[in-house]
């Protein structure tokens, strides 16, 4: 193989990729959706948007979320119930309330609850 046509690797232009936006939150913490009377521990975290076009589209325009940032799957509860979310990343704090999250699902999938924070059970971790 003559190798003295091929093009160096530097010269070969690349298309600007977009900018990657790098999760504030980690599984095990527990945080609080901005609007939203609800509180949950994150098991999960998409770095982009990964659900269905009808879900996002059932989101009122006007308090849509843009979908180039990270999504986090949280075992929620509210006063009423518990459930599993799907939040975007500008719509979650921080929960400040040290008080550990009500869901059935949680002893399945995390070990105790210390420092304001689940910890991922051995089994779940990869």
């Amino acid at each position: 193989m003559n190798r003295t046509n091929a093009t160096p690797r530097a010269a070969i232009a690349l298309p600007d990729a977009p900018p990657v936006a790098t999760a504030r939150f980690a599984i095990g913490e527990v945080v609080r959706h901005r609007m939203f009377d609800f509180r949950g521990v994150i098991f999960d975290v998409d770095p982009v948007f990964a659900n269905s076009d009808e879900w996002y589209d059932a989101i009122p325009e006007g308090i849509r979320p843009r979908k180039d940032q990270p999504f986090y799957h949280l075992l929620a509860e509210n006063m009423e119930s518990s459930y599993v979310a799907y939040v975007s990343q500008q719509n979650l704090v921080p929960d400040d309330s040290d008080e550990p999250v009500d869901h059935p699902a949680i002893a399945g999938l995390f070990t105790a609850f210390e420092d304001g924070r689940y910890n991922l059970r051995r089994e779940h971790r990869h």
